[in-house]
């Protein structure tokens, strides 16, 4: 469900605002009661209670101030995206929320797996776990159902405070179909997989198999509607991921003769409308005449899309929540080329996203999986998937800890939310992909940043959706950055000690411990014309005016501190005199800080 914010705005806000203190109140003062009687893991799991609350009594009045409309938001919806002057929110129990997730490793989805996942969950400070709903799993006897293990994962993610974001592992699975039921698995001639310009069946099921389809679609609404039956009124699973990094490794498509002659058919109206072609060729006709040497690879995009359509949609009549695909990714740097066996063919890479849109409009998201570390490939890769239409989510990158600065660049970019991969401790490591370390090592580089988020999530995704939050990691060249802040630019620089200046004579020759790689990162949110919180790591701040105008600015006032409860900032102390002579600089320790600005 993707809903306007004008379908939410109205009076009737009014009446869910008075609701929503009255039950606050009381929440608080449960809080109050819990914290003289009870361990603090209890006291903590109510303070995150109460800013749930907050949230939706925030998210509520912000609605209210601009009411023409009919309806208010209901606080009980289930999760859902709101959609504004191209900007998108994930609405959880009525209020923006910020995933800080985690994905389990690929083999955790088992009851007992599940043991080793809460503790990497908390100590990372995350609120949502990415975990894998296999078709092999819920039904490996065709037509019976078990989702004993589903049963399992929900309830324990409730005892632990925890989101979900469901992963179905369905006909494919990083382009294969390891996770499809046996009875899918062996039986060709009912499933059939794709064919190869040669004759010969490739690796991977054909988009085409009719059989298979449907079988997928079943196995789905079955997932679906019993996620209805336990979970509509709970909101523990927050999105539904359709498949996994689908496309075709060393086949640009299917030759197959279903498959064939679909290509040989006009491109669809819908197609043409969202997906232009790279080169000026004919605006209609077949696949070849509309798009040339893409044609191949545009093709197999549609019709793959079009099957995942049909699942999701399907899907999505049984219980409705947001859904995405995800993708193994194509060079974001390199000049755009037709498909020369570089990358998954068909999947939702950052140029066919148009056709994604056309083909399947039941998946709400393309969302990109990181697992090149080269800040140029990192950057371009956000900006082709980032557009209007398509909201930027990052649910899975790698774990390795040169990643952990991308955190600050994502989130203040305004994404839904972001999820180091591998996260469990399981007896496994990803090692190139990700981390060489196993077991705590590979939460630590996240774990602070998460927690400082974590504090004000709710927050942040409400400023990220009104278009006030940005974003940087450092580069690999390490060099300077701005953010253009209205009539001030922030310059962000790395590798910089605490006090002084590069450039005095004196100034030490060596870099701060713990730079020897690249580790900065900085987020920024504009809470008005001079004023800014300014969260980060490893970096200097300075904050001047886009323009000279007057005589000079300055700091007016930097405060370190946090957000209550209620959402509340509260002071604890000000910086200045040496804190503020040299920019604001951020260490390993992130802290959040509410700066006000001046002119003179």
């Amino acid at each position: 469900m993707v809903l306007d914010r004008t379908e939410l705005l109205g009076a009737g806000a009014l009446l869910v605002l008075t609701e929503l203190a009255v039950a606050s109140r009381a929440c608080m003062m449960g809080a109050r009661e819990a914290a003289a009687t009870s361990p603090d893991n209890k006291v903590q799991d109510m303070n995150k209670r109460l800013r749930k609350h907050w949230a939706r009594i925030g998210l509520v009045a912000w609605l209210a101030a601009g009411a023409q409309a009919q309806a208010a938001p209901a606080a009980n919806a289930a999760p859902h995206l709101l959609m504004q002057d191209g900007r998108t929110a994930l609405i959880v129990d009525g209020a923006p929320f910020t995933m800080l997730g985690i994905q389990a490793n690929n083999s955790s989805n088992y009851p007992e797996a599940l043991k080793k996942v809460w503790p990497a969950a908390h100590d990372i400070h995350a609120n949502t776990v990415e975990i894998p709903v296999a078709w092999e799993q819920i039904e490996p006897v065709e037509g019976r159902f078990d989702f004993s293990y589903v049963d399992t994962l929900v309830a324990q993610a409730r005892r632990n405070d925890m989101h979900l974001v469901l992963l179905w592992f369905g006909t494919w699975k990083n382009t294969g179909p390891s996770y499809t039921p046996e009875w899918v698995k062996f039986d060709n001639e009912r499933f059939p997989r794709m064919v190869g310009r040669d004759g010969k069946p490739s690796y991977c099921l054909s988009p085409f198999g009719a059989e298979t389809l449907k079988a997928d679609r079943r196995a789905f609404v079955a997932l679906m509607s019993h996620l209805a039956r336990v979970d509509r009124d709970r909101h523990t699973v927050l999105m539904v991921q359709v498949e996994n990094e689908v496309g075709t490794y060393g086949l640009v498509r299917d030759f197959g003769a279903k498959a064939q002659a679909a290509f040989e058919q006009d491109v669809p109206a819908a197609v043409l409308a969202h997906q232009k072609s790279p080169v000026p060729l004919a605006a209609s006709g077949s696949w070849r005449a509309v798009y040339g040497d893409y044609a191949d690879e545009y093709f197999h995009a549609w019709a793959i899309a079009s099957y995942i359509e049909e699942v999701a949609k399907a899907g999505r009549t049984a219980f409705d929540l947001p859904m995405y695909v995800n993708n193994a990714l194509r060079d974001a740097v390199e000049p755009l080329a037709p498909w020369k066996d570089n990358f998954a063919s068909g999947g939702p890479t950052y140029d066919v996203i148009g056709i994604y849109k056309a083909a399947a409009p039941h998946i709400d998201i393309a969302a990109p999986d990181m697992y090149n570390p080269a800040s140029a490939q990192f950057d371009a890769t956000l900006a082709g998937f980032q557009r209007p239409d398509n909201a930027l989510l990052v649910p899975e990158m790698s774990h390795a800890p040169g990643y952990a600065r991308f955190v600050w660049q994502v989130l203040g970019r305004g994404s839904l939310g972001i999820a180091p991969f591998g996260i469990d401790y399981t007896d496994y490591s990803n090692f190139p992909l990700g981390a060489k370390e196993k077991g705590k090592p590979i939460v630590e580089p996240f774990a602070a940043t998460y927690a400082l988020f974590g504090s004000m999530d709710r927050l942040w995704a409400r400023w990220a959706f009104e278009g006030r939050t940005h974003g940087i990691a450092e580069g690999d060249d390490r060099k300077d950055q701005s953010i253009a802040l209205g009539a001030w630019t922030a310059t962000v620089s790395f590798r910089e000690w605490q006090f002084g200046e590069r450039s005095w004579p004196s100034h030490p020759a060596e870099f701060p411990p713990g730079t020897e790689q690249p580790n900065g990162g900085v987020a920024i949110a504009q809470l008005g014309e001079n004023e800014f919180v300014i969260v980060g790591q490893h970096a200097r701040v300075r904050i001047g005016s886009a323009q000279k105008q007057g005589n000079g600015e300055m700091f007016a006032r930097v405060e370190e501190g946090h957000f209550d409860a209620a959402g509340k900032w509260v002071m604890e102390r000000n910086w200045n005199g040496d804190q503020t002579d040299y920019g604001l600089n951020l260490t390993g320790q992130p802290v959040i800080l509410k700066v006000r600005m001046g002119r003179y």
